[in-house]
């Protein structure tokens, strides 16, 4: 049998980011860093969170508390929410 070769370790180039997603439009390849999917993301949730509370539709307090929760429950140490299975690391994901 036999024996393959080991892949050269290449390193990453710290600057240029890693890829977070391959669009293709009309057969042209664009990749997208993760830094891109996250200020797209940042700023989507803001034009929406301003739309909702302009509107009446959210308490702009409401949506605060809203969030320290969710914050708390995402980034707390311990166990999970209940229902959900415990992780390897023993943090609430």
């Amino acid at each position: 049998m036999p024996l393959r070769k080991k892949r050269k370790k290449v390193e990453p180039d710290e600057a240029s980011p890693k890829s977070g997603l391959i669009l293709v439009k009309d057969g042209v390849k664009r990749e997208v860093s993760f830094e891109e999917l996250a200020l797209s993301n940042t700023l989507s949730l803001e034009a929406l969170v301003r739309v909702l509370t302009r509107s009446g539709n959210v308490d702009p307090n409401e949506l605060m508390e809203e969030m320290e929760k969710v914050k708390e429950e995402r980034f707390r140490e311990g166990a999970p929410p209940e229902g959900l299975p415990p992780t390897d690391d023993g943090i609430a994901h």
